[in-house]
């Protein structure tokens, strides 16, 4: 396990620099020039003139060579200096751990309601005996998949904070302006989750082991619930697993929807800003966060699942049904 381990936190180092220099070749490659958006015009409206802009360039560090502008953020960047913001001139890092916690409680509440909701409906639509209402229960999470998040927020915000005054439309200030941008982030992953899930008990209901529990007078709740709910859940888990940077993406939408301070609104003013400090910070903690949740998925397996053992081979090996654990 200590072997299978280090190999997974060596990708997940291998994913990090991946990340982060994607990043900064792209923001290199974006047309715009930050000295340019730092020095902004004069009072009179008239850009400053090119020695000013130099001298700019030079504090930035922007007249240097590329490779020598690369090494020396990477550099910084493992010790945990990613430098100072261009919009700024305070540190990159500090700027965004300011911001992180309101996102992460979005996210992680929206995560949270994606799989109360989806394995409810996963359920629900396994349990019911009704072909045609089972077939609705099946399709309809397709449609919470297909349909744009911010068109769902808008609507939300249309009916239920303007006409109906329910809750709050903008803002972090308690629970009640937490729930609607919550819910629509969660609706994607919600429907995705009860798509694999209810394809995943559709499959385990039909094996031996059930047909067996129901030979023994097994109610349809308990062979749902006991039996195949935990030999079905694991593809889900990996799912909401994968989804998990997708919740902290779709923040910065819901966070400009939802006028809510953030990350998101970090993250988007520094990318207009051409400010490539911030913007990396942002990138390597997406992730971060990404690499991190998949190995605890990783390592979470063996629990759901006796069956499944982690090999020194790096390779997972499926136990016969009853095998010692």
């Amino acid at each position: 396990m200590a072997s299978y381990a280090a190999r997974r936190l060596l990708h997940a180092l291998l994913v990090l620099w991946a990340a982060f220099t994607a990043t900064f070749l792209l923001l290199y490659a974006l047309p715009g020039d930050a000295a340019l958006n730092k020095a902004g015009v004069g009072s009179d409206g008239s850009v400053l003139d090119p020695a000013q802009l130099a001298q700019i360039r030079a504090q930035l560090g922007l007249d240097q060579p590329l490779p020598l502008q690369y090494g020396k953020a990477l550099l910084g960047a493992l010790h945990g200096d990613f430098g100072t913001s261009v919009q700024t001139g305070n540190p990159a890092a500090a700027m965004y751990v300011e911001a992180i916690p309101e996102t992460l409680k979005l996210a992680g509440a929206a995560l949270v309601l994606a799989m109360i909701l989806g394995v409810a409906w996963a359920l629900l639509a396994s349990y019911t005996r009704v072909p045609l209402l089972r077939q609705a229960l099946v399709a309809l999470p397709a449609a919470g998949v297909s349909v744009p998040t911010f068109w769902i927020g808008l609507v939300l915000i249309q009916f239920v904070s303007f006409k109906w005054q329910l809750l709050p439309a903008i803002g972090n200030e308690g629970i009640k302006s937490l729930i609607m941008p919550a819910v629509v982030l969660a609706i994607p992953s919600a429907a995705m989750s009860a798509q694999i899930l209810s394809r995943s008990l559709e499959s385990t209901l039909n094996a031996p082991y059930i047909e067996a529990a129901r030979a023994r007078g097994a109610s349809r709740a308990r062979v749902l619930l006991r039996h195949a709910l935990q030999n079905s859940i694991i593809p889900v888990i990996t799912a909401l697993a994968m989804t998990t940077g997708h919740l902290i993406g779709g923040s910065v939408v819901m966070e400009t929807v939802f006028s809510r301070s953030g990350v998101g609104a970090v993250t988007v003013r520094a990318v207009n800003y051409q400010d490539t400090p911030v913007v990396l910070v942002a990138v390597v903690f997406a992730a971060a966060t990404f690499v991190t949740i998949n190995f605890l998925v990783d390592v979470l397996y063996p629990v759901i699942d006796p069956r499944i053992r982690v090999r020194a081979s790096r390779r997972f090996r499926l136990l016969p049904a009853g095998t010692a654990t």
